[in-house]
């Protein structure tokens, strides 16, 4: 009963939270504009152009030790803006409770420098420091941001934030997203709180990965107090794997600057891939037991969909990962775990748009565990049943341009990988790629609704 409890809190109960949507004032909502899917424990992922990190984190085999009384400082790129912000620290793997003080947010500058004047410090529950649990998360008081003189403009569209923390002693097993494709940075072990610091000096290590924040919330009000999310729920090819370092070129980055060129500061796409993904595999993810590819989709939706705040689309691309050697599911059973996690979402978040997105080809794949015919064969099945089935409320038909059809692979010019410069792997579309799959989707499926 211990074990399945402590399953229970990890994957499916709702983080605790400080503020929520409830409490806020008159007229204003949290909506997340920023996320990170949680896995591991550290180093246990699938990273992307990840750095030598063994002289920041001296034991990262055993993960015993992770962090020791040292600085984090995350660089985020919110999706919508807002005069006061939030975030949300997890310790949802960790094995120990875990101390943080010394919590800060301003506005990136460049590199691991933030601009003069905008580094803010962050609270919980009106103190300068928190202790979490093993398995719990929590979101932090409100902060004013005020360098956002008008969050209706597109002043700081694209701009990033720099999240900064120190842990208090050891952490033990760290908690991250491991396939940032952002440059985040750390200080050297026993450094201490450098949280307050605008310089860059006293962070030279970088990352490419997020450590204990997974969500950030912006405050919307006035003429933006019906904005919302969209979540991007998926594997590698949400995630952006082959895509740019530091770009913002995934396809839910395109969807982004499409919908804020449309709609304005509306609307927020939240990016919840997780690289190596799985609709219903594998049956359970203990920590002394992680999954390089997270916990299912199935089990990962209240942390990573329904806790969110201001959710009203998602777009779901899975199932590549559960048709290869290493997933080996049938057709039925990932058909059956995506029908029942749309109805668990439309009972939870009332008038919510669940769009299916088709699954692209990996004919021919490089990749050991991809390219065979039998997978190709069931990621064709799910596609007609995507399209065909009633279960979504649209699809965003991602197959029909990534997809070569005289050849049934991926098309030959989204194949070089824009991530290393190497030559792809005929599974994870370039950048060209993800432009072609966030332009193809119907911008009206996630629309603000009309007043």
């Amino acid at each position: 009963m211990r074990f399945l409890s402590l399953i229970a809190v990890l994957f499916l109960s709702a983080c605790a939270s400080v503020g929520d949507s409830s409490q806020t004032p008159s007229g204003t909502k949290w909506v997340t504009s920023w996320g990170a899917s949680i896995q591991g424990p550290y180093p246990i992922g699938n990273p992307s152009a990840m750095p030598d990190m063994s002289r920041a984190f001296p034991v990262p085999a055993s993960g015993a030790q992770g962090a020791r009384d040292q600085s984090f400082r995350l660089i985020v790129r919110p999706t919508l803006w807002g005069r006061e912000t939030r975030i949300r620290m997890t310790n949802a793997l960790g094995a120990k409770p875990v101390t943080f003080d010394g919590v800060y947010v301003g506005l990136q500058n460049s590199g691991a420098e933030v601009t003069a004047g905008t580094n803010r410090a962050i609270t919980f529950s009106g103190e300068n420091s928190v202790t979490i649990a093993p398995g719990q998360s929590v979101w932090s008081d409100a902060v004013t941001l005020p360098f956002v003189r008008d969050a209706a403009s597109n002043e700081l569209a694209g701009r990033k934030l720099a999240v900064s923390f120190h842990v208090v002693g050891e952490s033990g097993p760290m908690t991250w997203h491991a396939k940032a494709l952002q440059s985040s940075y750390v200080t050297w072990p026993g450094a201490g709180a450098k949280g307050h610091e605008e310089a860059e000096g006293s962070f030279p290590f970088a990352t490419a990965a997020w450590f204990f924040v997974d969500a950030l919330d912006m405050r919307a009000s006035g003429n933006d107090s019906d904005a919302y999310a969209v979540v991007a729920f998926g594997d590698s090819i949400t995630d952006g794997t082959a895509s740019t370092i530091n770009g913002d070129d995934r396809w839910p980055d395109v969807l982004d600057r499409r919908l804020r060129a449309a709609y304005g500061n509306r609307v927020a796409v939240v990016n919840a891939g997780i690289g190596g993904n799985q609709v219903v595999g594998p049956a359970v993810y203990p920590p002394p037991k992680p999954f390089a590819g997270g916990p299912s989709a199935v089990s990962r939706l209240e942390r990573d969909v329904l806790s969110l705040s201001g959710v009203k689309a998602i777009i779901w691309l899975e199932g590549t990962n559960d048709f290869s050697r290493n997933g080996n599911a049938t057709f039925e059973a990932v058909a059956k775990g995506m029908g029942e996690g749309v109805a668990r979402i439309r009972a939870r978040i009332p008038g919510v748009r669940v769009i299916g997105a088709t699954v692209v080809s990996a004919l021919n794949s490089t990749s050991a565990a991809h390219g065979f015919k039998e997978q190709d064969d069931k990621r064709r099945q799910l596609n007609e049943f995507i399209r065909t089935s009633g279960v979504f409320d649209g699809v965003a038909d991602f197959d029909k341009v990534v997809t070569d059809p005289q050849t049934g692979a991926m098309r030959a010019e989204f194949v070089p990988d824009n991530t290393t410069g190497g030559p792809g792997d005929k599974l994870h579309p370039n950048r060209l790629g993800y432009l072609a799959m966030g332009a193809v989707i119907d911008l009206k499926l996630l629309a603000p609704s009309p007043k």
